[in-house]
């Protein structure tokens, strides 16, 4: 299985939240799962990539000439796939994976998942999106669906939505079916 993995490219960022991307690396290796991400380093993008690497997963990384000519070009991948720019790696990484995964992250994160879910809803794909909601990191996010369909700007039984989970192991759970 393929597995696009969206997240926070920051180092700066509190400990646990690094401890994620190294677990659920892990993870991915173990279950001989195909890691897809961003191909860049920093974060949970360089924790994430690093532990599947180490625990047997086949890396790919998706990285356009912006971030790559910025000196942020990970090391680690079994393949390496150029892309024209950052619109075209969101797509490419959508298309390659069977599953997509965002942790905690920023506008780039945001920004993925926003773009696969409303890709979904239009028919471009059927992909699963879970979003891990650690420690309530996406409750605004949740509240914010809740506003839009109470307003019917979301139709209550939207044909695609992220799934949100709670927990590393509610993920494996759903992403592991």
């Amino acid at each position: 299985m393929k597995v696009a993995v969206y997240c926070s490219a920051k180092d700066a960022i509190p400990a646990e939240y690094l401890a994620l991307g190294d677990a659920l690396g892990a993870w991915l290796g173990k279950q001989g799962y195909t890691l897809i991400y961003g191909g860049a380093t920093g974060g949970l993008m360089t924790r994430v990539s690093e532990s599947a690497k180490k625990h047997g997963a086949y890396v790919i990384g998706v990285i356009p000439p912006r971030i790559k000519s910025a000196g942020r070009l990970a090391t680690n991948c079994d393949e390496l796939i150029e892309v024209a720019n950052m619109s075209e790696r969101k797509q490419r990484m959508r298309d390659e994976a069977d599953v997509i995964v965002c942790l905690p992250g920023s506008y780039g994160t945001l920004d993925e998942m926003m773009d696969a879910t409303s890709s979904a809803i239009v028919g471009e794909h059927k992909k699963p999106i879970y979003v891990l909601n650690y420690k309530g990191f996406y409750e605004p996010l949740k509240q914010q669906i809740a506003e839009m369909k109470s307003l019917q700007f979301i139709p209550e039984q939207q044909s695609h939505q992220p799934i949100f989970v709670n927990s590393l192991e509610e993920l494996y759970e759903k992403v592991g079916r």
